[in-house]
């Protein structure tokens, strides 16, 4: 009898051992902020890593363009993530795009104006007289809903890529909501549940649909820093918040480590320079610019080249249209800003400063496939 109590309780230690190992083991597969980075099987021809991020407050998702491409499969993408959050709007939808031919994302904000939800749209002057069909052929689903549209009328640009859904969610990313920056660029795309980061975006918009663009607009920011799920958020418009400066800021006080970046358009020299200077520190400095405009004498890539840095232009036949910083596996910069003086002192932009170890990871994932990319370009 004394026998068979000690040879269960063995066996309850070893169960003991067992599930403790499988707890811890699971412990550490999700980062302390409870977000979780997915990474899809590469395809073909892949030239993004299409993953995505998620947490108990954002997913954040990521492009996977691929070469050469197939018209026929461009489903999946961005734009049926976006329709999802569209058709859940129960009460206000607030659509600021710079560029636009997504029927489906027109549909879906057509949808909801049926449903009795108000809608607004704000875009640049430029796509309402782009004679493209496929952007007039959204534009007339948008318009035929009675859905009203105000265009910002002047040289700088509304840049914005963000929606706004119940004064709840908010969609933001460098994607703007076209077929080519779906399937074909390099892009990323937020859904984030916060009515705080909603205040600020509302705040933004209201303005542009009160026809106040660049620097007509006020710096309204009801929320400048937010604590979301343990991590810190802070939001920039341009041009009234000054986000060169905020992203200066951030890479002097924050990078001991690594700065890793990818961009679009990068001529801002102060923005560089920051850069520059915790090179000679000794901290690592890797980024991937766009080919397109990277050799002419505004760009930062020369002179990063110049001094030694880990710098290449994409590898990707199409552009890619980040504009990320990623500073320590920590903090992510990105937005629709790109590192340039008009994004600065002449378009509508926002860019946010994610403090989120976890979200940075997913970002980084991206970094590196492109980076591959950029190292090994696929055959033309």
């Amino acid at each position: 009898m004394g026998r068979g109590i000690v040879f269960a309780a063995l066996v309850l230690l070893v169960l003991g051992f067992l599930v403790a190992a499988v707890v811890a083991t699971s412990y550490r597969a999700v980062p302390e902020s409870g977000a979780r980075t997915e990474v899809p099987t590469p395809v073909p021809g892949a030239l993004g890593s299409g993953s995505l991020v998620q947490s108990s407050w954002y997913t954040v998702f990521f492009t996977q363009p691929v070469y050469p491409d197939d018209p026929a499969q461009h489903r999946g993408g961005l734009d049926e993530r976006l329709v999802s959050l569209l058709d859940r709007a129960e009460t206000t939808l607030d659509v600021a795009g710079y560029d636009f031919d997504l029927q489906n994302v027109a549909q879906a904000m057509a949808r909801a104006r049926q449903r009795g939800v108000r809608v607004r749209m704000v875009t640049d002057s430029d796509t309402v007289a782009n004679k493209n069909e496929e952007i007039q052929a959204a534009l007339a689903i948008v318009r035929g809903a009675g859905i009203p549209i105000v265009e910002d009328g002047r040289s700088g640009i509304m840049h914005h890529k963000f929606t706004v859904v119940d004064n709840a969610w908010v969609s933001t990313g460098s994607w703007n909501y076209t077929d080519g920056d779906t399937y074909r660029l390099n892009n990323w795309m937020g859904i984030f549940h916060s009515s705080e980061l909603a205040a600020n975006y509302t705040a933004e918009f209201e303005q542009l649909f009160a026809g106040k663009f660049g620097g007509g607009k006020r710096g309204v920011l009801p929320h400048p820093a937010i604590a979301l799920g343990g991590s810190q958020v802070q939001t920039c418009f341009s041009p009234q918040g000054k986000c060169d400066r905020l992203i200066v800021r951030t890479i002097e006080r924050e990078a001991r480590r690594a700065v890793r970046f990818l961009a679009f358009s990068f001529t801002h020299d102060q923005i560089g320079q920051a850069i520059l200077e915790k090179a000679s520190m000794g901290i690592r400095v890797a980024g991937v610019f766009e080919t397109t405009g990277s050799q002419t004498q505004y760009s930062e890539y020369g002179r990063m080249k110049a001094a030694g840095l880990e710098v290449y232009t994409d590898g990707s036949p199409w552009a890619l249209h980040h504009k990320v910083i990623l500073i320590d596996d920590r903090i992510v910069v990105a937005g629709s800003f790109n590192f340039s003086q008009n994004a600065t002192a002449t378009n509508d932009e926002n860019l946010l400063v994610l403090e989120d170890p976890a979200l940075a990871q997913g970002f980084a994932t991206e970094f590196d496939y492109i980076l591959q990319v950029a190292q090994n370009p696929p055959a033309r």
